[in-house]
Order: structure tokens, then sequence, then C-alpha cells
């Protein structure tokens, strides 16, 4: 899968706990870089000394084990959200990267969006100023698209609605490295989440199935499904809206729970 852009990944190390994650760790390590730990290698200390000793030589962590493993190694090492490292925690399937430390701040929030564009998986952001906004973007656009095309069909679609309520922009593998897309989501320091073509095929929601698309991208839509995909409990609010070689749609989270 595409990930996107990729500079925000510097300074990065993977921390293993079980030498059976180690195809997991490599996959990511091929999309993002980084170093490598693999502590069973030494029998003298234990895993969580080790990290202790290494846990400032790196500006960013992807752990890879159970949360409470990674809040147990992190205990007494926390000192600031301004100078704490990024973390971020993979599951050992894979299925999710959930920002655990220095969200915001450090640069968490982002790359959990970066791992999960790398191995398929659903970013989980607890942040207030992340989670609490609404709405998700989808969109689906021609090769070659510019930033200003891009911003130009998105304040269309928004209306009256605020960018500032835009959580993330959604978008099709085939589509996330696409240089206009990626400039307006950092110039408005929007994520980019990225879903692969195969579940966006077995997804065919859309209102109007595009005959183009399907036979250009091989599904029959793109904004609409990765929108509703992104948003589970949220209901479309913009079907798609089309502005020079560019669609959006708009899901908004239901804010409401039924108990």
């Amino acid at each position: 899968m595409s990930l996107g852009n990729t500079d925000e990944v510097s300074n990065l190390g993977l921390w293993l706990v079980r030498v059976e994650d180690e195809p997991l760790a490599t996959a990511l390590q091929s999309q993002l870089g980084g170093k490598i730990y693999r502590p069973w290698l030494d029998n003298e200390q234990s895993q969580r000394t080790q990290f202790n000793q290494f846990y400032h030589d790196h500006t960013k962590w992807i752990f890879i084990a159970a949360t409470g493993i990674a809040v147990r190694f992190l205990d007494g090492q926390i000192q600031s959200k301004l100078s704490d490292p990024a973390v971020v925690v993979v599951d050992s399937a894979g299925r999710y990267a959930i920002s655990l430390l220095a969200g915001h701040e450090g640069g968490a929030n982002k790359l959990a969006y970066l791992v999960a564009n790398a191995i398929g998986a659903i970013p989980v952001v607890t942040t207030a100023t992340e989670a609490l906004k609404s709405l998700v973007v989808g969109v689906g656009c021609r090769k070659g698209i510019s930033a200003e095309k891009v911003k130009n069909a998105i304040d269309g679609a928004l209306g009256e609605r605020n960018l500032s309520d835009v959580r993330e922009i959604v978008t099709i593998d085939l589509k996330a490295n696409e240089p206009g897309l990626l400039e307006y989501c950092a110039q408005y320091d929007i994520p980019l989440r990225v879903f692969s073509s195969l579940d966006v095929k077995y997804r065919p929601w859309v209102t109007e199935p595009s005959d183009w698309v399907q036979q250009n991208v091989g599904v029959v839509g793109v904004c609409e499904p990765c929108a509703l995909m992104a948003s589970i409990r949220g209901s479309l609010v913009v079907s798609k809206f089309r502005l020079a070689g560019v669609a959006v749609a708009i899901v908004e989270d239901n804010r409401g729970f039924v108990v």
C-alpha cells in the first residue's frame, strides 16, 4: 500500500517484544525506515531495562506489543509532552496503530497515520483536538491534479462547514502519492488516510457509479466509499461533488450513541 508523504518520519526506533513480530517490523522498516531493536538477543538485561537505555536515542518510536506492555515500559520515563518522544503502539496482528504518547506536539498522531497506511491498519488518535473533529473528507482525483484544484473542490463541498472540523482526508492507494493531494494535506495540516483498492472494490457504497473510474481505477467510486469506510458511525452529508477533475464526498460522525 502506498504511504503518501513520509517526510515526517525521522530518527525512528522500532521496538519488538517478541521474535514473532519481526516480519511486521521489517515491513514497517521497509516503508518508514528506522532502527529495529531485538531485546531478546541480550540475555543479561531485562527488556524494560534495555528500552530505558535507548528511549531518548530516538524522537519517534513504534512499539510492537500490547498497549499495557508499552505503558509499563514507559513508566518513569515520561516527562513532558513538549519533549517526550512520540510513541505509536501497533498490535502484533497489525490491526491498529495507536498514538500513545506525544500525539500532537511530538508527532505521534501523524506517525500513527503513516504506520496505518503502511500496513493497512486503523489509526487510533484520542487527543481532543483531533478526536472531536466530526468530518471526514473523501477525495478522488485525476492524475497530476494541483493542490489549488484540490482546495477548490474541498471548499466547494464543505460549503458552510468549517475546514477546522475535518479530522482526516481519505483516498484510495492509487492516489496516495498525488503531489497536489499531499501538498494540500501538508498545507492545512490534515492527515491523509489511505485505503487499499481491494477494500474499496468490495465496498461499492456510491450514490452514482462512475464508468470512467471503473475502467481506469477498477472501482465504481472513490470519494464516497473511502469517506464512509473511515467513519463507521457516520452519515454521508455531501454526496459526490465534482469540480475540475476532483471528486469530494463528506461524511459526518453521528455523535449520539444508542444504548
